[in-house]
């Protein structure tokens, strides 16, 4: 039998422990799908997705479990295993998709980034303010600078006829 090595990285890793449980048979609740999966650890949240036109659930489910071993262990002992008679099909859940992004779908909407995209352009419009404020203070002080030297050059010439 195969194992599942779960590796936890540094900060900001997020260990598995949601599982995808598919192939499951109608009559099967969150009930028993909850006392099939709690021989392998504590067991957070059961979900059964329901289908809204029959009512009854779409045939898979998801169990999340506390620890990220316990879901290894889980998946390593309950997949192509039989409840009710139908084989599981057992993995890792994968994160909701939505429409938009790479190839139609995407893990977040599409204002997810809207802040961050605020955030960048409003610092960036104050960056362009300053440096337009730092350009006229540069130029004023040139301006300055030439208007003293043209004073100084005409009350020098001023001065010289006067004295000849």
């Amino acid at each position: 039998m195969q194992s599942t090595v779960v590796v936890k990285a540094g900060k900001g890793s997020n260990p598995k422990t949601a599982l995808y449980v598919g192939g499951l048979e109608s009559t099967v609740n969150e009930a028993a799908l909850h006392s099939a999966f709690i021989p392998f650890g504590e067991i957070k949240e059961v979900s059964l997705p329901l289908d809204h036109a029959t009512g009854t659930h779409r045939g898979f489910g998801f169990v999340e479990f506390e620890a990220a071993e316990d879901a290894a262990d889980a998946m390593d002992n309950m997949h192509n295993s039989e409840l009710y008679g139908r084989v599981l099909r057992v993995n890792y859940a994968q994160p909701n998709k939505i429409k938009g992004g790479d190839k139609g779908w995407a893990s977040q909407a599409v204002w997810a980034d809207a802040d961050d995209w605020y955030e960048k352009h409003i610092a960036e419009e104050e960056l362009d303010k300053l440096t337009e404020q730092q350009e006229k203070a540069s130029k004023k002080t040139a301006l300055d600078g030439e208007v003293a030297d043209a004073a100084a050059a005409l009350a020098a010439a001023d001065a010289a006829p006067a004295e000849g």
